[in-house]
């Protein structure tokens, strides 16, 4: 049986969009109520789990600690945060702890990015 879970986490963080055209509201510094949906995928073991969701919010603490509060322009790999580089950064640091399928992110009620990571 080949399941798929997700765990949303946030996190509190300001940024600035330094590659937007000069007067674009992004530019200025400014902060989201970031919502990150965690999506693992894959066959249920022996004990009932594909993973426990304990699990990945184990895996999530660091980063948590990294990016909550924090002005995400200062964070290498994060000097343009878009949603779709934070969205890689996510997944490069969860993925070695996890069958991850998705990193989908939120930035406000009506904005979502989701990567499905690295393409071959």
């Amino acid at each position: 049986m080949i399941v798929e879970l997700t765990k949303t986490v946030s996190f509190e963080a300001a940024h600035r969009l330094p590659m937007v055209p000069a007067g674009h509201k992004c530019g200025r510094l400014h902060g989201h109520s970031y919502h990150v949906a965690i999506t693992v995928k894959g066959p249920v073991r022996a004990d009932g789990f594909l993973i426990d969701y304990d699990d990945i919010h184990a895996a999530w603490a660091p980063l948590h600690e990294m990016l909550d509060h924090r002005y995400l322009n200062d964070l290498p790999g994060l000097e343009n945060p878009t949603t779709e580089h934070l969205a890689r950064v996510i997944w490069r640091e969860l993925a070695p702890h996890m069958p991850l399928h998705a990193v989908a992110i939120q930035e406000t009620c009506t904005e979502r990015c989701t990567y499905y990571g690295p393409q071959a």
